[in-house]
């Protein structure tokens, strides 16, 4: 695609030192860490755990970093879009919490990962988004496949052509395309703003999971959609436009 594009990856050092730790705090240890952890923690705790993004990003804004404005309402935001979530996965799961504290907290690290990794791919905002997916997904395929080779043996597998399709979309449309989209989204929106598009993937993934699998709608899916909208209109909207939005109430 670059190529078609004319658009050459860049070959000094710098440029690739920052996709290399872009790629190892955003995705090599965040998803090692996460697909360990969940030999040990359900799928329902995880989601919850791995939600908690958009609120170390904002306390990282809020206490070191302040590179943007770290407003109450995007705090209330990340709170409701958080529990939003736990209103749809459900608050039995909650109930599971404290069972692997080793492996909870390893997620939690994963997630403090993720805020940094918006944070410091503002870095990047001078490269082409693509260019720096692609080269994001190359140092992490680099420095994945020889460990692969070692510990997961993959010429001993079997996997259906069900699964190879399933592979190759994963990589294109969900790491290619979705990197290149939430780099330009972080150039554009600042990482806060950003960070809101976490909770969504909640309620997309019940619904796809309804509709493509024939799962049952949980019962509290409204009111979890109705907390995560609301979490995400509160993180999203311009500072600007609530104080003109409160100053037409006041008269």
């Amino acid at each position: 695609m670059l190529r078609i594009r004319g658009i050459r990856i860049p070959t000094d050092i710098k440029a690739w030192k920052l996709f290399a730790f872009q790629q190892t705090i955003n995705s090599t240890i965040p998803f090692l860490v996460i697909t360990w952890a969940q030999l040990y923690v359900p799928a329902s705790n995880t989601v919850v755990l791995a939600s908690t993004t958009p609120i170390f990003a904002f306390l990282i804004t809020w206490a070191i970093t302040r590179h943007e404005p770290a407003s109450l309402l995007k705090l209330i935001g990340a709170i409701l879009g958080l529990a939003g979530t736990v209103a749809i996965i459900g608050l039995g799961a909650l109930s599971g919490f404290g069972k692997e504290i080793v492996a909870e907290i390893a997620i939690l690290l994963a997630t403090v990962s993720f805020a940094c990794a918006t944070i410091f791919g503002l870095r990047l905002s001078d490269y082409d988004p693509m260019v720096v997916a692609a080269g994001s997904l190359l140092f992490g395929g680099t420095v994945l496949l020889p460990v692969a080779l070692i510990v997961d043996h993959p010429w001993t597998l079997h996997p259906t052509p069900q699964a190879l399709v399933a592979t190759v979309v994963m990589g294109i449309f969900s790491s290619a395309f979705g990197l290149m989209l939430f780099y330009m989204c972080l150039t554009r929106l600042g990482t806060l703003t950003t960070n809101a598009q976490g909770y969504l993937r909640i309620p997309i993934g019940v619904a796809l999971s309804v509709i493509l699998l024939g799962e049952s709608v949980p019962s509290n899916l409204v009111l979890g959609l109705v907390l995560v909208m609301a979490g995400v209109a509160a993180m999203t909207v311009p500072t600007e436009a609530v104080k003109r939005w409160l100053g037409r109430l006041r008269r």
